[in-house]
């Protein structure tokens, strides 16, 4: 009960056929490659460009410090 013999497959396959029909799936297909494509552009232009300046950390003083500047 719980393994799909070939019959099962073939008659999923006959099914998608119809509801889709071949032009679709090859137009699904092809525009599943321009995505992936375009995501492989975007990754390596990513990696081509640098940032202008490097990032800075904010340096905080710690709160005695700052608490003996308000003092004086």
């Amino acid at each position: 009960m719980g393994s799909l013999s070939i019959w099962h497959w073939i008659i999923v396959l006959v099914v998608v056929l119809l509801l889709f029909g071949r032009g679709k799936l090859s137009e699904l297909m092809g525009d599943a490659a321009k995505g992936i494509k375009a995501f492989k552009k975007g990754m390596a232009d990513d990696e081509d460009t640098k940032p202008a300046e490097p990032v800075r950390s904010i340096d905080r003083q710690p709160k005695v410090e700052a608490e003996q500047t308000k003092v004086s």
